[in-house]
Order: structure tokens, then C-alpha cells, then sequence
């Protein structure tokens, strides 16, 4: 894949702390616009700390540093502000209104769309990432299956019409087929212009659609290059892509 040349989210010496615990330490980094990177890193790595950083839902943090998304600086403002600069997120086990409908579902994501045209639209490019949903508009999200349901989440970010879709583990607990389905969607979503800032612990998965990787370990950002030199990295190899259980084919 080309070089991204626009910077659209950076970080620089970021640091989050958890009372007197130090959660990030120091963290640099830039997301291109355009681009699917991934963080990778073990339980407690500080990955899911990151994303609430950037979306600004911990009070108080950064507690140093700065975050800048299209060149504007967005760390200690309100979340909401920070949302409707451009930016959405799906949360780690999809969070839906499960008695609610899929449209209702949808709609909760349209809220800071400021017409109902725009909003229409938004579904309307939804609903072409994800047929099934506009099959199913009128059926309980609770009555979905964990994959369909995490695509529900997916959608309902995307009808925010973000520049930065921020993702927390979208295959965790989906079976082995979903799981590439879900890929294979984020990489659509990208192509379609939409940046992804990506959480993943399948990291074999997730370096096959990621132009991108980040490492967390402990706070501290230890390895950052494209997605290939990481498949290369012996210490990503061993520490977090184990035995190959789908091989890796960056072409497909």
C-alpha cells in the first residue's frame, strides 16, 4: 500500500494515570488518515486505556501530553465535543441496547447528525457495508447473533459519519469464520476513506488488513513500524501471533 502522507490523529508524550498508577507512559505516536492501524500487546498493556484517552472519557487525562486530531487539539475537552470533531468507537463486547431495535440501534449513533437527510444518507452507506442489517431493521438486537451483533455496533459508529472509527477488540469471543468477516469489512470501511485506530489481541488476524502496529507493553510504547515489518518481528512472532492458525496472505 502507498505511503499516507496526512497525519490525522497524534499523540505526543501522552501520559494516563490511574490514581497513582501510571497506565501510559510517554506514548508518541500518529495514526495517517486513510490507514487501518493496529495496537497489539498483552492483557493490561494499556490498549483499551489508549482509546479512552483519545476519546477523553477518563477524567482528568491526560494528565501530560498532547493529542491532536486533524491538527486540532482535542485532549481535556468533553467527549461529546471530541465525537462530533469526527471520531467514533465501538467498545470491547459491543455494548448494544439488546431490547431495542437494529434501527433504533442505529439511530442512537446518528444523534449528533444535525438533519434527517444526513442521516439517511448514513444509513443508506451502512447498510451497504452491512446488508443483513437492513434485512433485520426491525428486529430485536438482542435476538442477533454475536456476530451480527458486533456488526450492529460497527454500524452504529459509522453513522456518526466519523473521519476515525476507533475499534476495542471487534473479534473477541466470534467464531474463527466471523472473525475474518469482520476483517475483511474493516478493510472495506478503510477503502471507503474511513481511518481505523484498531485494538486486537488475534494479532495474525489483525496484521493481514492493518497497513500499520503498534506494541504496548506495561504503558510503554516498544515497537511501532508497517504492518509486514511486524509479521516479521521475531519478538511479535513469539510473544503475541503464536501457531499460525489461518495462514497470512497480505495480498488477499
Amino acid at each position: 500500500m502507498d505511503k499516507h502522507s496526512e497525519v490525522l490523529l497524534e499523540l505526543n508524550a501522552v501520559e494516563t494515570w490511574y490514581g497513582s498508577l501510571r497506565a501510559l507512559s510517554n506514548v508518541s505516536l500518529t495514526v495517517s488518515e486513510g490507514s487501518i492501524t493496529v495496537i497489539l500487546g498483552n492483557n493490561g498493556a494499556g490498549k483499551s486505556t489508549l482509546l479512552n484517552t483519545i476519546l477523553g472519557v477518563l477524567e482528568g487525562q491526560p494528565k501530560n501530553g498532547q493529542i491532536s486530531f486533524q491538527g486540532i487539539r482535542i485532549d481535556r475537552i468533553a467527549t461529546e465535543r471530541i465525537i462530533r470533531s469526527g471520531i467514533s468507537y465501538v467498545p470491547e463486547g459491543r455494548r448494544i441496547f439488546s431490547e431495542l431495535t437494529v434501527w433504533e440501534n442505529l439511530k442512537v449513533g446518528a444523534y449528533v447528525q444535525k438533519d434527517q437527510l444526513t442521516a439517511k444518507k448514513a444509513l443508506e452507506r451502512v447498510c451497504e457495508f452491512f446488508p443483513l442489517l437492513a434485512e433485520r431493521q426491525s428486529q430485536a438486537a438482542g435476538t442477533l447473533s454475536g456476530g451480527e451483533q458486533q456488526m450492529l455496533a460497527i454500524g452504529r459508529a459509522l453513522m456518526n459519519g466519523p473521519q476515525l472509527l476507533l475499534l476495542d477488540e471487534p473479534s473477541l469471543g466470534l467464531a474463527p469464520i466471523l472473525v475474518r468477516q469482520v476483517f475483511d469489512i474493516i478493510s472495506q470501511i478503510r477503502d471507503e476513506g474511513v481511518t481505523v485506530l484498531l485494538v486486537e489481541q488475534n494479532a495474525r488476524m489483525a496484521l493481514t488488513v492493518a497497513d500499520e502496529g503498534l506494541v504496548l507493553d506495561s504503558g510503554e510504547l516498544v515497537i511501532a513500524g508497517s504492518a509486514t515489518d511486524l509479521v516479521d518481528n521475531a519478538d511479535v512472532e513469539e510473544l503475541y501471533m503464536g501457531a499460525p492458525s489461518i495462514p497470512i496472505n497480505r495480498e488477499s
